[in-house]
């Protein structure tokens, strides 16, 4: 079993900076082939933010391309949020994949990811 938990959610205004952390731990954990983060607003469809994979390679939406960084240190994945905007407003999960098979897929693919945590609500007010 792997556990993620996510922190570092918080109410911002427009134009600020947050950064999320999601600590992963588990019996048995050796490590993920990819970790994200992915967000949902209110009647939307759950959405890709920011992936890194094993050989380091990140890949972002575009909507938060230049604004948002990824990185993994110590099974910590952090989300550095810049510039945030109203639109960014959403509970921000994060997700790893631990299978090889999840590399055979776009990293867009909630359903590639095998563990997930309970989510953190980040909102920005303009």
């Amino acid at each position: 079993q792997v556990l993620l938990v996510e922190s570092g959610g918080d109410s911002v205004e427009a134009g600020g900076s947050l950064r999320l952390s999601c600590e992963i731990s588990g019996d048995g954990y050796t490590g993920y082939y990819r970790a994200a983060w992915f967000r949902q607003s209110p009647g939307l469809e759950r959405e890709g933010v920011a992936m890194i994979d094993n050989y380091a390679t990140e890949k972002y939406a575009d909507s938060v391309k230049g604004r948002f960084t990824i990185s993994e240190v110590r099974n910590r994945l952090s989300l550095e949020m810049n510039a945030l905007k109203s639109e960014d407003t959403a509970v921000y999960y994060c997700a790893c994949a631990v299978k090889r098979r999840a590399l055979s897929r776009s990293w867009l693919e909630s359903d590639s990811y095998d563990y997930w945590g309970q989510g953190t609500q980040v909102t920005v007010s303009s």
